[in-house]
């Protein structure tokens, strides 16, 4: 382990934890394609699915932390919403967490480009006057949100992505939240999420743990910076900008496989 190769581990955590925050994503949308593509392509290392998957997952669980500290006074963070999503989403990660080491490299990155493209088409659908209401009138159907945060659950846990990137759209476009409470709220049930997914991944073996602990580094500095960035930033250029990011992974993962 060189330095070249630590700077690389900590640009790729930094950026995706940075994303993380501002979006209210875990961050693999992004890590996840830079960690498999970049170390190898600048001949520092050489990750696989599972590993990749591994890092990830442990990575994510304090990019998302740090995302949701950063939030914690701005009135975003909806209890109800993170308690019936973050429920059915750990049972679901570590469900699917487990079941990952059974399978190939290839059905992890199908299942992960399937994600990418369920997330994709979601964002692009219309989102009426989501952003009008005020936080105390928000209401969501429970047992819809349980059922689908279960769901992206175990295909998350799967992949070693928390999830963010999926819940988001489902979030916006199903359950009717608004942008920002969205954001904050997404990124504490992602941390949830990522509790079993990286339980999952160290009982399997399935966790480099050298620049895993880089990126955790890269995560706890720039996951704030990112959520003071999102605070910022108008709703529609931030829901404009995840919903590219998505499209483009989804993209590369297909081209990739196919």
């Amino acid at each position: 382990m060189d330095l070249t190769f630590i700077i690389v581990i900590f640009l790729i955590g930094f950026i995706g934890s940075f994303i993380s925050g501002m979006l209210g994503v875990g961050g693999s949308i992004i890590k996840y394609p830079m960690l498999l593509y970049i170390p190898p392509l600048l001949g520092v290392a050489a990750f696989t699915a599972h590993e990749v998957s591994g890092i990830s997952a442990v990575q994510v669980l304090f990019a998302s932390l740090a995302g949701v500290w950063a939030y914690r006074k701005g009135g975003y963070l909806h209890k109800s919403l993170i308690i019936y999503m973050g429920a059915s989403i750990l049972v679901g990660s570590f469900i699917g967490s487990l079941g990952s080491s059974l399978l190939s490299e290839t059905a992890i990155n199908v299942v992960y480009g399937a994600l990418a493209t369920i997330a994709a088409i979601m964002m692009f659908l219309p989102k009426k006057q989501i952003d009008d209401k005020l936080m105390h009138e928000v209401t969501f159907n429970k047992p819809l949100a349980a059922i689908l945060a279960l769901i992206v659950g175990i295909g998350s846990g799967i992949v070693g992505a928390a999830g963010g990137f999926i819940l988001v759209p489902i979030m916006l476009v199903v359950l009717k939240i608004p942008t920002r409470m969205t954001i904050a709220s997404s990124l504490a049930v992602t941390f949830i999420s990522s509790i079993g997914g990286s339980v999952g991944k160290v009982m399997t073996g399935q966790v480099d743990y050298w620049p895993a602990f880089i990126m955790i580094i890269a995560s706890i500095i720039a996951a704030p910076l990112g959520a003071k960035v999102g605070k910022t930033i108008n709703t529609k250029i931030l829901q404009g900008f995840l919903a590219v990011l998505i499209l483009l992974t989804a993209i590369k993962i297909w081209v990739d496989l196919l």
